[in-house]
């Protein structure tokens, strides 16, 4: 066993062999309350997974951006999980998401949606853990801010 003694007041004795992995942090299964797929967009993304290429293991769904028009949210194939990810299976597909972007997306439901205009994913209930609302606060992000 190795061993770090720290010294404060107090002496503290760390085990080494619970090294810091992301494991030993990092919760990395997905729950239906962290992130939610519509029967729509479970179909719509298994038939997407499976046109993919073979060395696709995953779609990922990230985060981006921020600003007065609130984050960007976006998903795209990926051939590898790191360290940070987190998992939801859904049998035909797996879906990742990092830890950070968690943060952001906790509560999302993702729907796939067929409009006229055209078809597309669509991220709702995206505030919920956080509590934003999308409004502007005059971050200046607009270029001088928010008029």
């Amino acid at each position: 066993m190795t061993s770090v003694i720290i010294q404060n007041s107090d002496q503290l004795e760390v085990d080494m062999s619970q090294a810091a992995t992301a494991e030993n942090y990092f919760i990395t299964d997905l729950t239906e309350q962290d992130v939610d797929l519509t029967e729509l967009a479970q179909e719509k993304m298994a038939e997407l997974f499976t046109d993919a290429d073979d060395d696709i293991e995953a779609i990922r769904i990230y985060v981006s951006g921020g600003g007065c028009g609130g984050m960007t949210y976006g998903m795209t194939f990926t051939d590898s999980k790191s360290d940070f990810d987190t998992v939801r299976d859904f049998g035909a597909f797996k879906v990742y998401v990092d830890s950070v972007a968690l943060g952001y997306l906790k509560g999302v439901v993702v729907d796939y949606v067929e409009k006229p205009t055209g078809s597309s994913f669509v991220f709702n209930n995206v505030f919920a853990a956080t509590g934003g609302s999308g409004a502007c606060g005059a971050c200046g992000s607009a270029g001088g801010g928010c008029a």
